[in-house]
């Protein structure tokens, strides 16, 4: 079905425009551009006037645990690995697919609220097979969110035994996946490799994850240097640090993606842009548990890619690409004590436009042959005043100042997914008391270190 789409701004070509329409149909974007012109090549079979709106591309989280979101407030305050093993490792066993299928719709139901419409899902929890993976994907397909499954490969035997495989296993598993999602015209679902780090997978593990990618044609993801003791660990075992070994290894290139790289030296950067690896971002997690601040200033200035990642709901706790785009900018001035780092365009495509190349999708622009992810924010909203008919001040209001009120409209592969700020392909209420009733069980669980 063809959808005419008439706001009263487009963000196309890095300005807001007016008198623009976009067109889409079976999901993509096929014309933008002045409504008349439009109509003499098509005709809509359905015509959308988001009056006092500006469409914007949706945003793209390039970092997410789903079932996290059902563990957020647990062990708030704590230090990283007592948050890890008293909260992640204690719950995390005990979720059943049908748990982990309530913990992805609220995660990707309240993602979808605040603008994200594609998500990369960093899961791990194998203890039913290929059960979890595919709740996950059910849930996904249910409320309508674009999905990049980073099928954890995780052989270190510290960590719950539910998490573990064994390298051919893992690799199995992953491609069995992948052959049956991958590829397809939608691009609703990819699964990719995801050796979860150095200190929980091991070097078979993550030269097994780099060659799947190789043979998949994807990137695999892999958590680097997010806490100092992660880099003493590498030091100490290998006496080189986290991406000297990683070149060591033959694994760093553009295929890789690193989640965090917050403990990297000088030279760790310069390896890591002259090979081209990418960086998934997570500026309110590392702050959240204390981990650090990447130096993403100076990984831009050497054309490093970088997308935004929100990370569990529970070491945030918000899952908001937009919130990650305010706070990626302000950690950098801050620490740098440099007003003029990362400013909001800059930030801005990190969630947007960036985040699509990092996870090799046509998404987070606006453009002809691009997926159809859109926006509709309402330019009337109290976050976003005052408004100046100039827009110079807007996109920096986007970053800076809008709150989730704004997002009125939001649309997934051309199908609606958020209409005057609600969901529109499940029921709200329904969720709440899907989680409410689960958070019963996982209260009678951790309640005892409180």
């Amino acid at each position: 079905m063809k959808t005419l789409i008439r706001p009263k701004l487009v963000y196309y070509k890095g300005t807001f425009q007016e008198n623009i329409s976009v067109l889409i149909e079976d999901g993509t974007i096929v014309q933008i551009g002045d409504v008349l012109d439009i109509r003499l090549k098509h005709t809509p079979e359905q015509e959308l006037i988001w009056e006092n709106m500006v469409m914007l591309p949706g945003t793209v989280n390039v970092h997410n645990h789903s079932f996290q979101s059902l563990l957020r407030g647990l062990a708030v305050g704590k230090p990283f690995l007592e948050w890890r093993d008293k909260a992640l490792y204690r719950i995390s066993p005990l979720l059943s697919p049908e748990d982990i299928y309530v913990g992805a719709l609220l995660a990707f139901g309240e993602m979808m609220k605040y603008g994200v419409t594609c998500v990369s899902d960093f899961f791990y929890l194998h203890n039913n097979g290929l059960e979890g993976d595919m709740a996950i994907i059910q849930a996904a397909k249910d409320i309508g969110i674009r999905l990049v499954l980073a099928r954890t490969m995780y052989d270190w035997t510290g960590a719950p035994k539910g998490y573990i495989e064994n390298v051919p296993e893992a690799v199995m598993n992953t491609r069995y996946l992948a052959k049956q999602y991958n590829n397809t015209a939608d691009a609703m679902t990819t699964i990719l490799p995801a050796p979860h780090s150095l200190h929980a997978a091991t070097p078979e593990m993550i030269q097994a994850g780099h060659a799947l990618a190789q043979e998949l044609g994807t990137k695999f993801h892999i958590h680097v240097a997010e806490e100092p003791f992660e880099v003493k660990e590498v030091l100490d075992k290998y006496q080189l640090r986290p991406v000297e070994y990683f070149e060591k290894l033959g694994v760093l290139d553009d295929k890789m993606v690193m989640v965090h790289a917050v403990w990297l030296n000088d030279r760790e950067k310069e390896l890591m842009a002259a090979n081209r690896a990418s960086l998934a971002y997570c500026p309110s997690s590392n702050m959240f548990l204390a981990d650090g601040v990447t130096d993403i200033a100076w990984m831009t200035e050497a054309g490093i890619n970088i997308g935004l990642g929100s990370d569990g709901a529970c070491s945030n706790n918000r899952i908001s690409v937009f919130e990650e785009m305010r706070m990626a900018s302000l950690l950098q001035k801050v620490t740098k004590l440099n007003a003029l780092l990362i400013d909001s365009e800059q930030a801005y495509n990190m969630g947007t436009v960036n985040g699509g190349t990092l996870l090799d999708l046509p998404i987070g622009e606006i453009k002809e042959g691009y997926k159809a992810d859109l926006l509709g924010v309402d330019l009337t909203d109290i976050s976003l005043q005052p408004y100046f008919p100039d827009n110079e001040q807007l996109l920096p209001n986007i970053v800076y100042s809008m709150q989730p009120t704004a997002i009125k409209e939001v649309i997934v592969n051309g199908h609606q997914t958020v209409h005057k700020g609600k969901l529109s392909t499940m029921e709200e209420g329904d969720i709440v008391k899907q989680v409410s009733a689960l958070s019963k069980t996982i209260y009678t669980s951790v309640r005892s270190f409180y």
